[in-house]
């Protein structure tokens, strides 16, 4: 397992895929490269996988990281141009002051267990969330970990300060995990299917709270200068998407390619991320707002930036 964990921690690749004949809309300098970041080979794994890059009018430089914190650091900061990543830490980074708005969202296509979870050992006496009073749970600063984490405390009416909190990005989280150093372990797919085949359990399955819902996010300054490539990357995606629905197996094998992680590994983060494009309405900037809520709730974040104006709905009417 030592070649699949190195995988799974890995912070930095980077590749260029798909360059073609420059079409009239693609002009200047900028409408040439696309900076794409990656999380654990998703959507570059699709994109590769369906082929919809062949014939792209620029190219795209990926850079892969290994949870979304790092990544939308990456796309904040002006490193890239896009990157997509679940709603929680992109809500947690908005109200922090990130120059960032969401351009595209995708739903899931069904409440697949396990996709995100508070893990325990096999061993462990917990059974449920109540268990976990005074017990030391690892997660991820504003990840949809620690966010789960927060809707099962508030659900069983517990205090947020009941738990001892250990934010640890996820390979020193599991390191931690498989130690025995923390109690409990609350990540997200692969890491759920990797602790679970290893001998982890739930006791607090985001299916019963409602899965995220993921975010193409864009920095800021590039949908000004870069529009046309991000409509026609979110285009491109939506194909990738309904093509790795349609080819579930071979999607599988490219990403097992690209990650290191074992096929069946890789076959199962399909199965619990599975996800279908979905308008930005009323409906997910609520969704949002609850989100913004409960972060403040905990004292994580003001909110006091307005949720609907971190999105741009235009993309989601052809760009």
């Amino acid at each position: 397992m030592a070649k699949n964990r190195g995988a799974i921690i890995a912070v930095i690749l980077v590749a260029a895929a798909g360059f073609g004949l420059a079409a009239a809309k693609f002009g200047g300098s900028d409408d040439r490269v696309l900076r794409v970041a990656n999380q654990k080979g998703q959507v570059k794994s699709m994109m590769i996988a369906s082929g919809v890059l062949n014939d792209a009018p620029y190219t795209v430089e990926w850079s892969e990281f290994p949870a979304a914190q790092p990544l939308l650091e990456a796309v904040g900061g002006g490193a890239a141009d896009l990157g997509l990543a679940a709603d929680a830490p992109f809500i947690f980074a908005y109200q922090s002051g990130s120059p960032i708005k969401a351009i595209g969202v995708q739903a899931p296509a069904a409440q697949a267990a396990e996709a995100l979870a508070i893990l325990v050992k096999d061993g462990s006496p917990a059974r449920s969330i109540q268990n976990l009073i005074g017990k030391s749970i690892a997660t991820t600063r504003g990840s949809i970990g620690h966010h789960l984490l927060l809707q099962a405390l508030e659900r069983a009416h517990i205090p947020a300060d009941r738990v001892r909190v250990t934010f640890l990005p996820p390979g020193d989280a599991k390191a931690a995990f498989d130690s025995g150093a923390i109690d409990a372990w609350s990540t997200w797919t692969p890491y759920t299917n990797v602790a679970i085949k290893e001998g982890a359990r739930a006791v607090v399955d985001a299916k019963d709270y409602g899965l995220p819902n993921y975010i193409d996010i864009a920095y800021a300054d590039s949908i000004g200068s870069k529009r046309a490539l991000l409509a026609d990357f979110l285009r491109r995606e939506a194909r990738a998407v309904d093509w790795a629905r349609a080819h579930p197996d071979e999607f599988a094998q490219v990403l097992a390619k690209e990650t290191g992680l074992p096929l069946d590994i890789a076959r199962a983060s399909f199965d619990r991320n599975n996800r279908v494009a979905q308008p930005i309405d009323g409906k997910i900037i609520a969704h949002e707002q609850d989100i913004t809520h409960r972060f403040q709730k905990a004292g994580l974040i003001d909110g006091k930036r307005v949720v609907a104006d971190a999105f741009d709905p235009d993309f989601g009417k052809g760009g």
